[in-house]
């Protein structure tokens, strides 16, 4: 079985900086795409930053040159760097990562179960 789980959430002022992590464990034979995605109340989810099991990068538009995604492959672990902080970016976010599972599974999709990032203006 596949967890991901993740770390790193709080409050902080705008202006701020937070560091999010998501480690994944369990029956994992290969991980390709790893990201963050972000939920506001009464918003849809939506995209905030991907990387590749090569190191590609992509971010929404809002948070290019103040967030940073990296992984750890050695450590199955991505990383969200947040700097500059502002209360839109008040949201719940998950990690998500392809996942198989097997060398004879097909790649899964895998979620975290959120971590509340709250920036007070």
């Amino acid at each position: 079985q596949v967890q991901l789980v993740e770390s790193g959430g709080g409050l902080v002022q705008a202006g701020g900086s937070l560091r999010l992590s998501c480690a994944a464990s369990g029956n994992i034979f290969s991980i390709n795409a790893m990201g963050w995605y972000r939920q506001a109340p009464g918003k849809q989810r939506e995209l905030v930053a991907g990387i590749t099991s090569g190191g590609s990068t992509n971010y929404a538009d809002s948070v290019k040159g103040r967030f940073t995604i990296s992984r750890d492959n050695a450590k199955n672990t991505v990383y969200l760097q947040m700097n500059g902080l502002r209360p839109e970016d008040t949201a719940v976010y998950y990690c998500n990562a392809e996942i198989r599972p097997h060398i004879w599974s097909d790649r899964q999709d895998y979620w975290g179960q959120g971590t509340q990032v709250t920036v007070s203006s």
